[in-house]
């Protein structure tokens, strides 16, 4: 699953199934599809639903939502995407723990590897062989719960939804069903805002002051650009990670409010494309940025980019790999815009609609996902729990000496999740496909190939056009 950023501050779009807690590329992760993976996707899942149906299982209610009956029992099976074999011993341990809490449950533990694991879905959904209890990266979550193959959980566990950060909790509803929540949040990782604060202030920046909207992050990289003399960039150009982010913390409306129609071209688009353009010639950018994406972590710990990784867990590489540059990191909260929402990459665990034993899978997704386990998992990599209490540990205020960028980030982070509107909402109608095709228009006025007030508008058309086509097949 690609990972894409809300704020100005990330790089990177190769993690499309990033499924593990591992060191992610950038904060947010979306709910988009390659465009022919997707097209497979829903061809594959729309006839799994027509020929099978959905929930009529043993066990489960003939139509809706499976039935709990207040015993928890029963033989299920948990998958988990790419755990193995370094996070083996804290799985186990939490299986064996729930199995001595509930002796008649048996919990068969699956994991699969990162690579393909949509495509295995579909495959298991075609075959009637989803697990009870799944982890969900935001693509399959998507793919899943759109077709109706996962059990609305705020329906099946009425009391859960007090448990978990409430932005965590809301990110799992679907459009058009009201307020079903269709999986329970498992770890997030909040978008934040690194930069190195040496060449921040060699550009005559105040290293205390960082950017707080998208205007005045492209303020301070012009002041960039111009003090650099060539030697460092600002930030990443990266247009496919950045949007719709930026737009929408400018105040941008991305659809509209029926969400058959993209409405994004404004006066403030089209600001943004001169910008850019005006940034990415004056060099506020690395050129080849537009078009691919370079190792952000590599270019920073270079001491070739002021603002570094949006994501706490890059910040371990750079400290391996680059200490010079993690020295002179500063971490603030990330750039929030108009609309004072953060980014999120998250995960979470669905329930097999038609799941024979809905006690024993719900309960059980709800122990992986308690705040003790999610504390747990969070000391052993750098992520977050969704889950209220667990984020109240105070491990994740502790400081140290305020001085450790790696520490600051764990806290800025967290106090991020309590306070900011979380949002890995980037319209679900925004595929990769609709992605590409805007991304396109932007390279083009970027580079001033094309006027900017027509590179949005021809964006606005092309993503219609596909929007159109996508509806039609659902």
């Amino acid at each position: 699953m690609t990972c894409r950023h809300l704020g100005p501050i990330c790089s990177g779009r190769d993690t499309r199934n990033a499924p593990v807690p591992r060191d992610t590329r950038s904060s947010r992760a979306p709910r988009a599809l390659r465009p022919a993976l997707a097209a497979a996707l829903t061809v594959a899942l729309v006839s799994v639903t027509a020929a099978c149906g959905v929930g009529g299982g043993e066990g489960s209610a003939a139509e809706g939502q499976p039935k709990r009956t207040g015993k928890v029992s029963g033989q299920i099976t948990f998958r988990t995407l790419q755990l193995k074999p370094n996070f083996t011993a804290y799985v186990q341990g939490v299986i064996d723990a729930f199995e001595k809490k509930y002796p008649d449950v048996k919990v068969t533990w699956e994991d699969v590897p990162g690579d393909g694991y949509n495509e295995k879905l579909v495959a298991d959904a075609q075959a009637g062989g989803l697990p009870d209890v799944v982890n969900l990266n935001t693509d399959s979550f998507q793919l899943l719960g759109d077709r109706g193959m996962l059990a609305d959980v705020a329906e099946l566990d009425p009391k859960a939804a007090k448990e978990y950060v409430p932005g965590a909790w809301d990110q799992y509803k679907l459009p058009g069903k009201g307020d079903g929540v269709y999986a329970y949040p498992w770890y997030v990782t909040p978008e934040i805002l690194t930069y190195n604060k040496e060449l921040f202030a060699d550009a005559g920046l105040d290293v205390n002051k960082p950017p707080t909207s998208v205007e005045q992050f492209f303020d301070y990289a012009e002041r960039i650009a111009g003090a650099s003399g060539g030697r460092y960039t600002a930030f990443m150009a990266d247009p496919k990670g950045r949007l719709p982010g930026d737009w929408q913390k400018m105040g941008v409306p991305v659809l509209n409010k029926e969400k058959n129609a993209f409405v994004f071209d404004t006066p403030k688009a089209v600001e943004w494309v001169q910008r850019m353009k005006k940034l990415y010639a004056m060099g506020a950018m690395p050129k080849e940025s537009l078009t691919k994406a370079d190792d952000l972590a590599q270019l920073y710990g270079a001491g070739k980019l002021v603002f570094g990784p949006g994501s706490p867990g890059i910040l371990k590489d750079v400290k391996r790999n680059s200490p010079a540059a993690y020295g002179k990191t500063q971490v603030a909260k990330a750039v929030t815009g108009k609309l004072g929402h953060i980014g999120i990459y998250t995960q979470s665990l669905g329930i097999r609609k038609d799941t024979k034993h809905p006690d024993a899978a719900a309960e059980f997704a709800k122990w992986v996902t308690n705040g003790p386990n999610q504390v747990a998992f969070s000391k052993q990599v750098t992520i977050y729990p969704s889950n209220a209490k667990g984020l109240a540990d105070p491990y994740f205020a502790d400081q140290g000496d305020g001085k450790d960028p790696e520490t600051m980030a764990r806290t800025v982070g967290a106090e991020e999740l309590k306070s900011a509107q979380l949002d890995a909402n980037t319209p679900v109608e925004w595929t990769t496909q609709v992605g590409d095709a805007v991304v396109r228009e932007m390279q083009k006025g970027i580079r001033g190939e094309e006027d900017a007030t027509a590179a949005v508008k021809n964006a606005q058309e092309a993503a219609n056009k596909i929007l159109a086509q996508q509806k039609k097949r659902q």
